[in-house]
């Protein structure tokens, strides 16, 4: 049976009267490495407590990758299952949340690639609510320009611009540099451009 922990409890100082402020990255980062320890002696609790914080972002990744809620679902929950039989994998310390958006981006890219895939018929990408005042057919027009840019290209755009991640997380998510991360960016910003160009030719 798997001895399951609390988790910890906030860090006083050693000195009467003064308590020791941290951060709250540094405190979510105190509680990630001790829940991926305790996740990789085979706590499934910690592993649950782990990954919460991350569903969302898993959920909008495959949801606007995929385009279909119940597609985007599976893909969530094999990736959580694969997460959990390759955690052995997370070195101390390191981030979790790039390393698990990276299974989710994989997964998208396997069910794509899937024979089935390209016989269903698609709805328009699930992306954030236009702003007030924008027009709908220019949100229309935005969203079919974004469903022509390759798979990459769309990936890079969505972790950067819709879960707003720093280039460096997708960079590790996607296993690039961050030079090469800004400089497809920018490709892809500018092809949008050009297909709403061509949109309003």
């Amino acid at each position: 049976m798997t001895k399951r922990n609390s988790p910890p409890n906030p860090w006083i100082g050693p000195y009467s009267g003064q308590t020791v402020v941290y951060s709250a990255h540094v405190m979510e980062r105190v509680v990630d490495v001790d829940l991926v320890r305790r996740a990789q002696s085979g706590d499934a609790g910690a592993f649950t407590a782990l990954l919460q914080p991350m569903v969302a972002s898993a959920y909008r990744l495959a949801g606007a990758m995929l385009h279909d809620p119940q597609a985007a679902e599976d893909v969530v929950q094999e990736a959580s299952l694969k997460a959990w039989r390759k955690l052995h994998q997370v070195r101390p310390g390191a981030e979790v949340k790039p390393w698990f958006l990276g299974i989710v981006a994989n997964e998208c890219r396997e069910m794509r690639r899937g024979r089935w895939w390209s016989v269903l018929k698609q709805p328009d990408p699930e992306l954030p609510a236009a702003p007030v005042g924008d027009s709908a057919a220019a949100f229309a027009d935005l969203r079919r320009a974004i469903r022509r840019l390759s798979h990459r290209r769309r990936l890079l755009l969505v972790l950067h611009w819709y879960l707003d991640l720093p280039v460096a997380e997708v960079a590790t998510i996607t296993g690039s540099s961050e030079d090469a991360v800004k400089s497809e960016l920018s490709r892809a910003v500018g092809q949008l451009r050009n297909l709403l160009g061509d949109a309003y030719a």
